[in-house]
């Protein structure tokens, strides 16, 4: 035993009351983390992990072999757990200080067919994290470890804007197509605030809806399809650019807009039914035509409606059996379906109209409705006034036929039939002047009249009238003038010959005297 004094004593107690510290304080930090690492390990099960964070920084952790934790990639900051965490888990704090305030914040994937829990702690200076999978199996984690990697890289490079809202409406996660779109939209400082707070109404209810987004510099509009499902921990939403679907929409109703101002001045009335027999457009000239009220047609009445009051309102003809009706207008549809349906309607009222039935895409069916009176009675007096000239020229006792330009017999009368014995209407071809010419020459003597009168009706110019005397073989005489008409066309006229009195010959063709 060493032999000190009062003073050595007072020196050495000092000292090691100072060496006995330091080795407190040296070895303190390993035998709690120790001790803790102990009591987390003996608290956790072979598929849970649990790490305890020293401010922002990792202090401990654990992970068992079921946990889907990789053990080689710990999150070693705040920020690491938050990426690995944070899309399996909704609301998971972005700041350790946020859970000071809390103090125990207990968190559960949206999934339903993921169980895990994850509790998130305060221990004073400490915060402990805890992950209770449920049983749910490690290759089917999402957002831990390789497949976490994977989805995240799918979902960033998706070519649609992708984000999560809060139950406030304010974006809590975003996929990069998404920020990319929110760096073109001006005045948009708050992170939190959506490019399409339109969808804040009503963050309970499913649905989609068709936004625009106006981008920075251009002015333009750009159109998206914006859906948003419900979900426990706020609504995931999903935009689709949708402006080639605006503009060719803007295109089509353009189009059809200039073809119902296209319509809208015709005068032939235009009815279309669609595949499903419903009136689907019709122009103003219907109206005229049918006299059907326009809140009617625009109540899309079926194909049978439509013809059933026009029938009422005897605009067409009325049928002579009504109970074979619906057997007709079966019919008529099927004849226009074919492009084969085309009458001529004569009203009670003397109006004559012209319909047609005409197919039109995907099965549709187009009616076309003309008034033709005008060219009915237009061809009705030209047909009353061609009879009528027949009848004179049947009544005259001369002979007369007529040849065109092109040497076709185009009139003659009756006695003209009588004196040649020929008919020309029961003939079925063209009878032309040298059909004729052979014909008159058959009944009368070798005369050189018959070729000056088929070069006359052959030439363009120096057309003027004359006069010859043929002789028929039973020795009687007759009188052929020749006369140039309008259009180039010539007529001859036979009568039987008189004594002559002021006509001179010359060279067998008699020119009358008159100028």
């Amino acid at each position: 035993m060493l032999d000190l004094d009062w003073t050595e004593w007072a020196m050495l107690v000092p000292i090691c009351i100072a060496s006995a510290i330091g080795a407190v304080a040296f070895l303190a930090p390993g035998m709690l983390a120790s001790r803790r690492d102990g009591r987390i390990r003996s608290q956790l099960g072979s598929d849970e992990a649990a790490w305890i964070y020293d401010g922002s920084l990792i202090s401990d952790w654990v992970c068992g072999p079921d946990s889907g934790i990789d053990r080689d990639n710990i999150p070693t900051d705040w920020n690491d757990l938050t990426d690995l965490l944070g899309t399996r888990f909704p609301g998971f704090p972005s700041n350790p200080a946020m859970i000071k305030d809390a103090g125990k914040l207990v968190l559960r994937p949206p999934s339903p067919a993921d169980y895990a829990t994850l509790t998130i702690e305060s221990l004073g200076q400490h915060v402990r994290i805890t992950l209770e999978n449920g049983g749910y199996q490690s290759n089917r984690l999402a957002p831990l470890g390789e497949s976490y990697e994977n989805y995240k890289e799918a979902i960033d490079h998706a070519p649609t804007p992708i984000w999560r809202l809060s139950s406030e409406g304010r974006v809590t996660w975003s996929n990069a197509s998404y920020d990319a779109l929110r760096k073109r939209v001006p005045k948009l400082e708050d992170p939190g605030d959506p490019v399409f707070p339109v969808l804040n109404a009503d963050l309970n209810r499913e649905r989609t809806r068709r936004l625009p987004v106006v981008t920075e510099n251009s002015g333009i509009k750009n159109w998206y399809d914006v859906s948003l499902v419900p979900r426990p921990d706020g609504p995931l939403c999903y935009a689709i650019d949708v402006a080639a679907v605006v503009e060719a929409e803007s295109a089509q109703r353009n189009f059809v807009q200039t073809l119902a101002k296209t319509f809208a001045q015709l005068s032939i009335g235009l009815a279309i039914f669609d595949r499903n027999r419903q009136l689907a457009l019709f122009n103003p000239a219907l109206i005229d035509l049918t006299s059907l009220p326009a809140d009617f047609l625009s109540g899309r009445p079926n194909l049978l409606t439509f013809f059933d009051r026009l029938r009422d309102q005897r605009i067409m003809p009325e049928p002579k059996n009504y109970n074979s009706w619906r057997h007709q207008m079966a019919d008529l549809v099927a004849a226009a379906s074919d492009g084969r349906y085309q009458e001529t309607w004569t009203l009670a009222s003397g109006s004559v109209y012209s319909v047609n039935g005409r197919p039109h895409p995907d099965g549709a069916i187009a009616f076309l409705f003309e008034d033709i009176t005008a060219e009915i009675s237009l061809t009705r007096r030209f047909r009353t006034d061609l009879e009528m000239g027949q009848t004179v020229l049947d009544n005259l006792d001369q002979a007369i036929a007529v040849f065109s330009s092109d040497g076709s017999l185009t009139m003659s009368n009756a006695a003209y039939c009588k004196l040649w014995s020929v008919d020309p209407d029961k003939s079925f071809a063209q009878v032309s002047i040298v059909d004729a010419t052979r014909n008159w020459q058959d009944k009368c003597k070798a005369t050189p009249v018959w070729g000056e009168i088929r070069d006359f009706v052959a030439q363009r110019d120096d057309r003027g009238e004359w006069t010859s005397e043929v002789l028929l073989r039973d020795n009687g005489a007759i009188s052929c003038r020749v006369l140039p008409i309008h259009s180039g066309a010539t007529m001859i006229v036979f009568e039987h010959a008189r004594p002559p009195s002021s006509l001179s010959v010359i060279s067998g063709r008699k020119v009358s005297s008159k100028p």
